[in-house]
């Protein structure tokens, strides 16, 4: 992992839901101040319910962290509302965009900078700044958010992230349901945030291929545990991450279905 100071660090966690459904299981990683780290996995291995561990937002999901530690610059967070991460520089990025659908694109902006106290005019230079990552937005920014494209609104909630100037933004499926040229436009710009702002990003993604592609390491969860994780480089070049992730192997790609993955995996896994 990258030597730079952990800006979050997440220790052997579990979370339950309604008491009784264990998802997470002593899940544990890092992430380094400026760094891009992805959560890979399919869909149900335990990468939303991380991000909303982190963020705090398991409560309206009837979830808890009932054992294990979340901390942020070495302070104990897994207390705190999620109002107050948002004060402490921590925005979540929900999956399915989740913008105000009646307001339009530059309402929808403002209203991540909600809970800034810095003034008017730092606020207005923020949103000159979104605009300019995010030219399109600026194009459709009284266009009501509803009447706008996935891709557009994906951005718009990436920029409503961005004007709350975050230390870290957690980016849950950001590709979901984006055509692949908008997906590239997308990941793109959260490189060059992380690159020319110093915002620290942590995605969950399914789309493996994409978020090692941008990302600086990853970790690979099945069934709430964590089963491999490496710099980004090395997991797109491992064998078995390239046979179950990426559809690839040595000889072509080939079926999950086939029962020789199911015994390479239960090596891996053991």
């Amino acid at each position: 992992m990258s030597t730079a100071r952990a800006l979050l660090r997440v220790n052997n966690i579990e979370v339950i839901y309604d008491h009784v459904i264990l998802v997470l299981k002593g899940v544990s990683f890092s992430v380094p101040e400026g760094g891009i780290v992805a959560l890979l996995g399919g869909n149900g291995a335990g990468k939303t319910t991380t991000l909303r561990a982190v963020s705090n937002l398991l409560r309206g999901e009837r979830g808890e962290v009932t054992k294990g530690s979340i901390d942020l610059h070495d302070e104990r967070i897994e207390a705190l509302t999620p109002a107050e991460l948002v004060r402490r520089g921590v925005i979540q990025v929900m999956e399915g965009r989740h913008c105000f659908a009646h307001l339009s694109i530059e309402e929808n902006l403002l209203t991540g900078a909600y809970t800034r106290s810095d003034g008017k005019a730092a606020v207005s230079d923020t949103l000159d700044k979104v605009y300019a990552y995010f030219p399109r937005l600026k194009t459709r920014r009284s266009s009501q958010a509803a009447y706008t494209s996935g891709g557009e609104q994906q951005m718009c909630a990436i920029g409503r992230a961005l004007m709350a100037n975050p230390r870290m933004v957690l980016l849950d499926e950001p590709s979901m349901g984006l055509a692949p040229q908008i997906v590239d436009e997308v990941f793109a710009i959260v490189r060059d945030l992380n690159r020319k702002e110093g915002v620290t990003f942590l995605l969950a993604e399914q789309n493996t291929n994409m978020a090692l592609r941008y990302a600086d390491y990853g970790y690979i969860l099945e069934n709430g545990r964590v089963v491999m994780e490496g710099a980004a480089c090395d997991l797109a070049a491992n064998e078995d991450v390239k046979e179950f992730y990426l559809g690839l192997s040595s000889v072509g790609r080939k079926s999950f279905r086939d029962v020789k993955h199911y015994r390479r995996r239960k090596r891996w896994l053991s």
